[in-house]
């Protein structure tokens, strides 16, 4: 069966996503992003997740696409807010986080104008005519962003890292690059002489007014086709600013909640953590590498995160849940951890949240 009618056959789309169920757990060459030493996450070839969960091989994978139980989204999930026009900078005590959709959002923080995981493209693929299609418009327009300063790129999955949009905002604003271990290699050579800092877990850098970014251990994984599975880093990253500290997680499994008690033993509280909330059914597939809301909302207390924000669901589907799935399921989980719901957003694009002061 040639890919491109596989690819149709299983519905998945990205062959990032393809790339976990097809790929072994060995190497399949020799890492064509990053040479470097051996580490407790590097093992000269590939990364991985210390005491974590390995993707599942093909035969889960083809389990999970004809389980029979994804659940149809519509074409079209209009969000009810109209595209934002963001301030021009934000000072002050001011944390400002506005929604363009799914794992793309504009921080404003201490003067900066930060981007995480932008795509603005319809596709998050490896080509334009097929693959997982965005239901909702962007919730900012290109042309309407204000200067920015910094793009945070937490790893290389199609729906994170989109080197369309990148060289748009390389053309537009050159900004200042900040992305795990050997991702600059896969976007870099497409920019017009970019700026990039590449960071392993533990490794900081600091960007101005105040300003550090610390990129930190997460539980993922990385592939952009079908011989490259974990051949650059994954990672969420710590904002820490005059106004607080923000934690970002692009994606991530749950992991024992690990991570989150070492981000909060490193950093300490968090005035605001940006958290996955979708793409997570079925659990016997996804659970250790995409966390559910329940997780998303033991991850925040675990962080001592004084406010939260759920992204990663509502604007792709990439998985079996339905698309308002993740708002019940929040719902539920806030609930039950006594949490009041203002503290924990799941962000429609176009919203903007003024972070409350703590």
């Amino acid at each position: 069966m040639k890919r491109r009618h596989f690819l149709k056959w299983t519905g998945i789309g990205s062959l990032a996503l393809l790339a976990g169920g097809l790929a072994t757990g060995r190497a399949m060459a020799a890492n064509r992003y990053y040479t470097g030493p051996v580490s407790d996450h590097f093992d000269g070839t590939t990364f991985f997740n210390p005491g974590g969960e390995v993707q599942k091989g093909i035969g889960s994978l083809l389990r999970w696409r004809f389980n029979g139980k994804s659940i149809a989204w519509p074409d079209a999930y209009p969000s009810p807010f109209a595209p934002a026009v963001p301030e021009k900078r934000v000072t002050g005590n001011r944390v400002v986080v506005t929604m363009v959709g799914h794992a793309s959002m504009l921080i404003q923080v201490a003067g900066l104008n930060i981007l995480t995981d932008p795509v603005w493209s319809e596709r998050t693929s490896p080509v334009s005519f097929a693959g997982p299609k965005r239901v909702n418009r962007p919730g900012i327009r290109l042309e309407d962003l204000p200067a920015i300063d910094i793009v945070i790129i937490t790893h290389n999955h199609y729906d994170h890292l989109d080197i369309e949009t990148l060289k748009r905002l390389q053309e537009m604003h050159r900004p200042h690059f900040i992305t795990p271990l050997g991702n600059d290699a896969i976007f870099g050579p497409a920019l017009d002489d970019p700026r990039i800092t590449v960071m392993d877990w533990g490794s900081s850098d600091y960007v101005g007014k105040n300003v550090t970014i610390h990129c930190e251990p997460c539980h993922h994984w990385s592939a952009r086709g079908l011989g490259d599975r974990r051949m650059a880093l994954w990672a969420a990253f710590v904002i820490e600013t005059p106004a607080g500290k923000i934690y970002h997680i692009g994606d991530t499994g749950f992991h024992q909640g690990i991570n989150y008690k070492a981000a909060a033993e490193k950093h300490g509280a968090f005035r605001l953590a940006i958290l996955p909330i979708g793409a997570y059914e079925p659990r016997w597939f996804m659970k250790g590498q995409h966390q559910n809301p329940e997780e998303a909302v033991a991850g925040m207390q675990l962080a001592k995160a004084s406010y939260a924000l759920g992204h990663h669901w509502g604007t792709v589907k990439l998985t079996d849940e339905g698309i308002e799935e993740p708002l019940a399921a929040l719902r539920n989980a806030l609930t039950a951890a006594n949490i009041k719901p203002e503290r924990f957003l799941p962000l429609r694009p176009g919203e903007v949240f003024d972070v409350p002061d703590v």
